[in-house]
């Protein structure tokens, strides 16, 4: 058994300026689209770094669910700097493209095909250590020994997986999610909220991880709602408790609502559905799958008298998933697939593409360790029930 964290986290309100105590030379800067600029906070990260002594370039325009050419075109660009930190900042996917950037910089001979497979990465550090920031509260990129880059050729979200890829420091600074916009507040949060449950349900939990994911749950059920709203102090509280549960994923993994989430969010013609909204609609009809294990249904009804939730044990698993539902729709988040973004996936399609879905999901990686293995027709009964927004019946 295993349990890895980033060696240094810094967090709390100013904790970048923790970039001035970095020793090196050059730092590459990875970030999204505008948001940092706009804020202000890359021209800080910057400013930090140079008055660290080291020469700093930027790699921006990282897409949202970033893809292999992106990765590949960061390696490369790094590889011309020769940069002895890569400093990732933003969202989840900047963060994760960067991970992966890392790997093709210091083995250029890699092939993405190679990394797929978890924990087979090559031995990461020989040019240069990794620092990252979250401005999100839910991906935990920042503490986690994962990332997920997405091959559009072939409509699929891989997760990479490999304690190599643990930054090696982690800033978690509440100051850069003031600005996030209620719709990725609410996606990140439940996407923190599914991190937490599926660790602590996950064959894979420990000592180590179960404290984490529980301290987690309760923060985001508490904060969350809050936050949406745009306080500081809940957004504050939600950017801790979501690094907790990145703390607790990465070393007990996940389940197949994240199996179900890379396999439907780039499946569909007229666009993405964005992850952390996929979590939200899968995660209560997974709970009620998964509650058919007895050790599972054990650990939701501990989770659901942790939130406060009275009554008989037997009636206590599906009242937290009435919980989730709730919440789900304050943060106006959808039923179901057929409801996102207008109907952007029709029925005709989704029928088409189900069967495939749903077993490119239990051949992902995060099936192994979720506490009831899914049959092909059980997972095809997932998604369908969560494609129209029902409750799922095993």
């Amino acid at each position: 058994m295993r349990f890895t964290l980033p060696r240094d986290i810094y967090y709390g309100v100013g904790s970048l300026a923790e970039l001035k105590n970095l020793k090196g030379k050059k730092a590459i800067v990875v970030t999204g689209g505008h948001s940092m600029r706009k804020t202000g906070f890359l021209d800080k990260i910057i400013s930090y770094l140079e008055e660290a002594g080291m020469k700093v370039e930027t790699f921006e325009g990282v897409e949202p669910d970033p893809s292999v050419e992106t990765v590949l075109r960061g390696a490369e660009a790094m590889r011309k700097f020769e940069p002895d930190w890569i400093v990732a900042v933003g969202g989840g996917s900047p963060i994760d493209a960067a991970k992966a950037m890392w790997a093709f910089y210091e083995y250029p001979d890699t092939k993405f095909e190679d990394l797929i497979t978890p924990f087979n990465f090559p031995t990461l550090r020989t040019k240069a250590k990794f620092v990252a920031i979250g401005s999100t509260s839910g991906t935990a990129t920042e503490v986690t020994a994962f990332a997920v880059i997405t091959d559009y050729k072939k409509g699929i979200k891989y997760p990479l997986a490999d304690f190599n890829i643990t930054p090696d420091v982690a800033i978690v600074d509440p100051e850069l999610t003031y600005s996030m916009p209620k719709t990725l507040c609410a996606h990140t949060g439940m996407d923190a909220l599914t991190h937490a449950i599926e660790a602590y349900v996950s064959t894979l939990h420990s000592p180590y991880t179960d404290p984490l994911a529980m301290q987690a749950i309760k923060m985001v059920f508490e904060y969350l709602p809050d936050s949406y709203n745009g306080d500081h102090k809940a957004r504050e509280q939600m950017h801790y408790a979501q690094c907790l549960a990145g703390e607790a994923f990465s070393n007990a993994l996940l389940g197949i609502v994240h199996s179900m989430a890379h396999k439907t969010g780039a499946a569909f013609k007229n666009g993405h559905i964005p992850h952390g909204c996929a979590n939200a609609m899968y995660l209560p009809n997974v709970i009620r799958f998964n509650s058919k294990n007895p050790e599972a249904f054990a650990r939701y009804v501990e989770i659901a008298d942790a939130c406060g939730i009275v009554g008989e044990a037997s009636n206590k698993v599906e009242a937290l998933c009435k919980k989730i539902e709730d919440y789900n729709k304050v943060l106006d988040i959808p039923a179901g697939i057929k409801y996102y973004n207008d109907g952007m996936v029709s029925e005709e399609e989704f029928l088409a593409k189900v069967h495939d879905i749903a077993k490119n999901a239990i051949a992902d990686a995060c099936t192994g360790s979720n506490p009831r293995q899914p049959s092909q027709e059980e997972m095809e009964k997932l998604l369908t029930c969560c494609f129209y927004g029902t409750k799922c019946d095993f």
